[in-house]
């Protein structure tokens, strides 16, 4: 195969960072057909198919592994301009992480970390590892332990939810016996991908949440969904206090559901990435429930 030509390589990682061929030739100030044929190129050089034409694209099994490559020579080579103090664009570190992880602790993590850019990419935590695979971002907050190929993994401890439910609901819907009747009331979940309310119902009366499911797909709004009465749900705690030390909400029982999450990122020697992962450690300690603490849920 012999070396990969730059151009090409990251002519292919402008294509899967925007998404079109038109909007990659707008971003490196060349015509759609010069990143046609630098992809081409890079295809009959590798022999393989390395993107699926598809809109937005997508890249193969193999065309994951050099945008992973290319990926990696642009953070060494922003790396190395900055520690040789040249000008230039600032570094740029795209991260996945969760949405309830987004909306509490994970932010106060990146203002300590100066002159770098972040890139955000918003992801249930059972699916940011596989952004990771597909060589889009370059660290993620995830919930498994299982590192990415090329990837090292530590964990950050434990984020709680507490199955809560506005004091008015309660009273129309569960009555004073939630237990018996969960499974019959309305719940808010947060998309098609959340099972924690299922995971929570089926710890409780064997069988999963009702049918009657409220999607509400922002950490902010999926809390003002409960507190409006519209169904009960699992809310972060840190997100939960306030509202029921005021009344708004009331707490199901003494029973909560622990997610452990994890911090995985790829095993390249970057200052951005390393400062990053430390001040996310230092924020976790801060915002998470300690990872040697054994999950469990009270019984009451």
């Amino acid at each position: 195969m012999g070396d990969l030509p730059l151009d090409q390589v990251r002519t292919l990682l402008a294509v899967v960072e925007h998404g079109t061929f038109d909007a990659a030739a707008a971003a490196l100030n060349v015509t759609p057909s010069a990143v046609s044929q630098r992809v081409k190129a890079l295809e009959q050089r590798t022999g393989r198919v390395l993107l699926l034409r598809t809109k937005p694209v997508r890249p193969t099994e193999s065309g994951t592994q050099v945008v992973r490559f290319a990926r990696q020579l642009a953070q060494l080579d922003l790396d190395l301009r900055a520690g040789l103090g040249e000008p230039g664009e600032s570094v740029r570190l795209p991260i996945a992480v969760n949405a309830d992880s987004l909306a509490t602790w994970f932010l106060p993590a990146l203002t300590r970390v100066p002159d770098v850019c972040f890139d955000l990419h918003r992801e249930d935590e059972s699916h940011t590892a596989a952004l990771l695979r597909e060589g889009l971002v370059m660290a993620a907050v995830t919930s498994s332990p299982e590192p990415v190929p090329g990837c090292s993994v530590r964990p950050l401890g434990l984020m709680r939810y507490l199955p809560v439910a506005a004091p008015g609901f309660v009273a129309k819907w569960l009555d004073g016996q939630w237990r018996q009747r969960i499974g019959a009331a309305p719940v808010v979940v947060f998309d098609r991908r959340d099972e924690l309310q299922d995971r929570f119902a089926r710890a409780v009366t064997k069988a999963p949440a009702g049918t009657q499911r409220h999607h509400v797909p922002s950490s902010e709004a999926y809390l003002e969904a409960i507190a409006a009465g519209m169904g009960w749900g699992l809310a972060p705690t840190s997100q939960a206090r306030a509202r029921l030390a005021a009344g708004e909400l009331v707490l199901l029982g003494k029973q909560w559901v622990d997610v452990p999450l994890f911090w995985q990122q790829w095993a390249l020697e970057s200052p951005a990435l390393s400062a990053t992962a430390l001040a996310v450690f230092e924020a976790a300690k801060d915002g998470l429930v300690p990872p040697g603490r054994a999950a469990r849920s009270d019984r009451g």
